[in-house]
């Protein structure tokens, strides 16, 4: 068994990480940390886990790390470094869910953060959780940083086109609604239910954190720059990200040959769905760990491409637990779906 202990376990994505490992067949939880609900039950802070999970939330201590093979950190940026500094010196393996050590360079970090990095010792240790596209380095890893929800519904989308030369890389638009639940637990006046509800508004455009992690990831696996615009907005809904990216196509391409790329590329990995003749929904992938992709080709030679995922799933706890399967040497898809290894999407 996985003796796993979880910092930050009251927040959402804490508590959706252990849901999640509830049905994990090699998972045990055995310690949940936090501080305002320190010396409370995990289910009396979350009802909804009763008779299902009693364990008491503790402060944390890094003797306690010695009964532990792994530690998940599901705090906001800026309040890891403590832990996954803790988790390293006593060869505990780490899964930051937060947006920590997902960048390299230490000036765009404080500058999308706004605050120091507290551990830059450790970066060039941490390996991206890109789980479809980084398999083998998460597999060697002792610090993963889990992917951001926006950059995840992004990438998965953008990346075999951009890797296999099939759009024009000098311009791509990309726009994306996230649910409310991506901005944590904390009140906040401009997130109440009165100020969301049947309402629709783009935030942070042209210096949104995610930024620097599309771009440097975009040119990392899509082997070549890319110039883009992001431009994220906030929906009325509880969890979900949803991305349309537009980009002209390069000559020769049709829709044949990208349906073949996306097939081809994403053929073994069980939690992208590509589909060929329709476009996604955000409610098809509500409260699981898939990626569902799909396209239309425009009159122009324009391509719209549709995305979207669970951001607390996908975009959280779910990659979180599907790079815990990699760092242990168990199939992508324990706990989280019951998979078919016979299954594959055919080239058509």
């Amino acid at each position: 068994m996985i003796n796993i202990g979880i910092v930050g376990a009251a927040g959402y994505s804490g508590v959706e990480l252990i849901k999640l490992l509830l049905n994990h067949p090699e998972a045990e939880i055995k310690k949940l940390y936090g501080q305002s609900t320190a010396g409370l039950r995990i289910d009396e802070v979350h009802t909804c886990l009763r008779n299902l999970i009693s364990l008491q939330i503790e402060n944390f201590s890094e003797e306690s790390l010695n009964e532990l093979d792994v530690i998940f950190v599901a705090l906001p940026s800026g309040q890891a470094f403590e832990f996954v500094k803790a988790a390293y010196n006593n060869n505990v393996k780490v899964i930051d869910i937060g947006g920590d050590f997902r960048l390299k360079n230490m000036d765009d970090y404080k500058k999308y953060y706004k605050h120091e990095h507290k551990a830059q010792e450790l970066i060039e240790n941490s390996v991206y959780g890109l789980s479809e596209w980084n398999e083998n380095a998460i597999s060697k890893a002792k610090i993963v940083s889990n992917p951001g929800c926006y950059p995840t519904s992004i990438l998965l989308a953008l990346l075999p086109l951009l890797k296999n030369d099939l759009i024009d890389n000098s311009f791509v638009s990309i726009v994306s609604y996230s649910g409310t639940s991506g901005a944590g637990k904390s009140a906040v006046q401009n997130m109440i239910f009165s100020e969301v509800n049947e309402n629709v508004r783009a935030y942070k455009v042209g210096n949104h954190q995610h930024i620097p992690e599309i771009k440097y990831y975009l040119e990392s696996f899509g082997n070549k720059s890319v110039n883009f615009s992001f431009v994220p907005h906030l929906l009325p809904a509880t969890r979900g990200i949803y991305t349309t990216i537009n980009a002209q196509m390069k000559k020769g391409v049709d829709d044949k040959l990208i349906k073949e790329v996306y097939l081809t590329t994403y053929s073994s990995k069980p939690f992208i769905r590509f589909l060929e003749n329709s476009i996604p929904e955000m409610k098809d992938v509500a409260y699981t760990n898939f990626c569902d992709i799909g396209f239309v080709i425009n009159e122009n030679h324009t391509i719209t491409v549709f995305s979207t995922i669970d951001n607390l799933v996908k975009g959280a706890a779910g990659q979180a637990v599907q790079n815990m399967n990699i760092l242990f040497d168990l199939p992508q898809e324990t706990g989280l779906l019951k998979w078919n290894k016979n299954m594959k999407l055919q080239l058509k």
